[in-house]
């Protein structure tokens, strides 16, 4: 018996993925004075078609979004044409402090709700106490 269906592992691999871009945002961060050092990015497409891929979905109105995942991969990119200082560094440091702010949020919400389904579990089994 599945106790949360598939939300459960779908909400682990978001948190894996957030997990995954805040390295790749340390690491840049870490890099900024390194010259000739090409800032990275995670590209988080796959994940969420992975996530629909494993979702069963149905429309009961045409008018309703199609769930089709496509076959992208998740990838680490680096951001190879751009160059913000003279020693060729491509690291935005505002970029990536924004970017960190975003992704600690996206992370935090995803923990709460992880937190809240094991809450949801807790009660059933004290018996809704």
């Amino acid at each position: 018996m599945k106790v949360f269906s598939q939300s459960m592992s779908i909400i682990e691999n978001a948190i894996q993925q957030t997990s995954t871009k805040q390295k790749v945002i340390s690491q840049n961060i870490a890099n900024v004075d390194t010259p000739g050092y090409k800032a990275k990015d995670v590209s988080f497409k796959s994940a969420f078609d992975s996530a629909l891929s494993n979702m069963n979905t149905y429309k009961t109105d045409e008018r309703h979004f199609d769930l089709t995942p496509s076959n992208l991969n998740t990838t680490v990119l680096t951001k190879k044409n751009v160059t913000y200082n003279e020693s060729g560094n491509s690291v935005d440091m505002d970029q990536e402090m924004s970017e960190l702010a975003a992704n600690q949020i996206q992370y935090n919400a995803l923990v709460d709700r992880m937190s809240s389904k094991f809450n949801g579990l807790e009660n059933v089994i004290k018996g809704g106490r």
